[in-house]
């Protein structure tokens, strides 16, 4: 079916159901940020493919609602298909409500399917929408009645994180959890988010692209913990291991039935953002519901000793595989053809290398020239750019190791650069040193240190439109919460020791070029005097930036002196790692600058 066909096909059915609207989110049950084949079903309905975009459709308008990092993607995406882009000002918001609310009459009812939308965001706009007499009906999954063969759920195994890696057991976390729950007087806690489900019970799996997560839901009381998951997933003899460390296994689909029949009274942990609306609606409405951060996504976000230790090898092991690939890169640039794909192709296979590879941890961004300034491109065997010696080349990547997740973005040169892609790279060189050097009191949140990132750009009437920094997760997500570095108030959780975050500042000229550094960056002591205790940044990734980009006359000598210091330490520590003649090629990277 072309996308026209599904539109067609799609207002017959809310016509017969007698929906206004329909709303089609990018969203799974558990509200993942990478969505398993079967759900996904707004990138099947549009044949938009970014991971941030809601579809709306009335009988006769359809919009993709969708921010700036996927403007120049979702024009080209959605061409003659009858969804137009509607550009958000404000990333991450529902503003298709405000176009619902004033373009919608009265009485109005508005179809989605409350398998997939958060209960938060389904009782947002229920309130919202309630002055003006719509309603909205969550029962009916639309798009999935006209998506032939639609991808089953995944059945791909589950797999033990082993101990050495974890650091903690299994038991020992689900005690936490229960020590936090004792305090907030709950007598449960229900887990849907998947990485805090993989994290609480030192199991990965293979059921989402990039994230090595699995399809479930957890349930923690005092007495007992289950895991609502198809047994079909878990091998025989790990089955028997869980069962006789106290975990109970219960199919997946049977989260609804045991929530319905918890006692009346009795009082939950959950969160609404994370909790579909129709898993929200399971529980009695005597229940005390408290909606909060998970317990989990608190304690994991703060990595603990072996967590660091481990994660610092998955560091040196990436690093090593970057020297290789952008040492090949150099030599064979105007030799060979290379592309933005076979790019990607050949740095994954070089981290295949590494002891502990398990795939990549998001979909490489490999954007040359103009692709550049498309700040989530995806390069295709049909879109992609081979690579020439001139222009500059943005690639953002990263890697899935059993002891650590990484990400690293770096801009380079393919030719001799301008003077305004020096100015430009140097601008976001100064801000990405600038929030490296941060030195601030505890209880800081990330929006209150967003600023020194941006100001070198700002001086100069510059900016970019995305988040300065994400928090990333232990083999898990690469964008874990609830920690962040943006502008966006609203994500004001304190910065801790332990947290490990990006550093991602960036400059985008649209149809010339883009720029992105990035360093993964984590919170550690720093001081305490009268006035409290502060922390500062400990940069843990490790590959050089470049030099033929840095005009040095725009950094100050405390810039000077943390690059030098930052390049130092990544030739120390990859070098005993490296060939001889690897070692020579990176000593050069690394010279000291004046």
């Amino acid at each position: 079916m072309t996308t026209q066909e599904k539109l067609s096909a799609l207002r017959s059915l809310m016509a017969e159901h007698g929906f206004a609207a329909y709303i089609i989110p990018p969203t799974d049950p558990h509200q993942s940020e990478y969505i398993p084949d079967h759900w996904k079903t707004r990138e099947w309905f549009s044949g938009f493919t970014g991971s941030a975009g809601t579809v709306v459709v009335t009988a006769d308008f359809a919009g993709l609602w969708t921010d700036s990092r996927y403007f120049i993607q979702a024009e080209e995406e959605l061409k003659n298909s009858g969804i137009e882009l509607v550009k958000l000002k404000i990333p991450h918001t529902p503003e298709y409500v405000d176009w619902l609310e004033e373009n919608l009459a009265r009485g109005s009812v508005v179809g989605m399917d409350g398998h997939v939308f958060s209960q938060a965001l389904t009782l947002m706009m229920k309130t919202r929408f309630a002055s003006n007499e719509i309603s909205i009906n969550c029962s009916y999954d639309l798009p999935g009645k006209i998506w032939d063969n639609r991808p089953p759920i995944s059945l791909k195994e589950v797999y033990e994180h082993e101990i050495q890696y974890a650091g903690k057991s299994r038991t020992e976390k689900i005690a936490l959890v229960r020590e936090e729950m004792k305090n907030q007087s709950a007598d449960y806690h229900l887990f849907t988010a998947l990485d805090d489900i993989a994290w609480l019970l030192n199991l990965r799996g293979a059921d989402v692209d990039y994230n090595p997560v699995f399809i479930a839901y957890a349930l923690v009381s005092q007495t007992e913990a289950i895991l609502f998951i198809n047994e079909q997933k878990i091998p025989a003899g790990l089955k028997e291991k869980l069962e006789g460390e106290g975990l109970n296994l219960k199919p997946y689909e049977a989260i609804y039935q045991y929530l319905s029949e918890l006692e009346q009274g009795s009082s939950i942990i959950y969160s609404a953002p994370k909790t579909s609306h129709h898993v929200s609606m399971s529980i009695p409405v005597l229940c005390k519901k408290t909606d909060t951060l998970s317990i989990v996504s608190q304690l994991k976000a703060c990595k603990d000793a072996t967590e660091v230790k481990n994660m610092e090898n998955a560091f040196t092991k990436d690093g090593v595989a970057l020297v290789k690939f952008f040492r090949w890169l150099e030599e064979n640039l105007g030799k060979q053809e290379i592309n933005e794909v076979t790019l990607d192709e050949k740095l994954t296979s070089l981290r295949a290398q590494q002891k502990g590879y398990a795939g990549n941890s998001f979909g490489t961004i490999a954007g040359y020239k103009d692709h550049g300034a498309i700040i989530h491109y995806s390069a295709t065997p049909e879109s992609a750019y081979t690579l020439k010696p001139e222009g500059l080349l943005l690639l953002d990547s990263g890697g899935q190791y059993l002891d650590g997740t990484t990400d690293i973005t770096r801009t380079l040169s393919l030719g001799k650069p301008t003077e305004e892609e020096v100015k430009d790279y140097t601008l976001v060189l100064k801000g990405m040193i600038q929030l490296s050097l941060a030195i601030f009191p505890e209880g800081t949140k990330g929006f209150h240190l967003d600023v020194l990132a941006r100001s070198p750009l700002w001086q100069k009437g510059k900016n970019y439109g995305h988040g300065t920094g994400h928090g990333v997760g232990y083999f898990l997500n690469v964008h874990e919460g609830p920690q962040g570095i943006t502008p966006n108030a609203a994500v004001n959780y304190p910065l801790q020791v332990g947290m490990i975050q990006s550093n991602e500042p960036g400059f985008y000229k649209e149809g010339k070029y883009g720029i992105r550094l990035e360093n993964l960056i984590m919170v550690t002591p720093h001081s305490e005097s009268e006035y409290g205790k502060f922390l500062q940044f400990e940069t843990l990734t490790l590959y050089p930036f470049e030099k033929d980009l840095i005009d040095t006359d725009l950094l100050c000598n405390e810039e000077k002196g943390w690059l030098n210091r930052y390049h130092h330490k990544v030739f120390q520590i990859l070098s005993p790692h490296l060939s001889k003649d690897d070692n020579q090629w990176l000593l050069n990277k690394t010279a000291e600058i004046k």
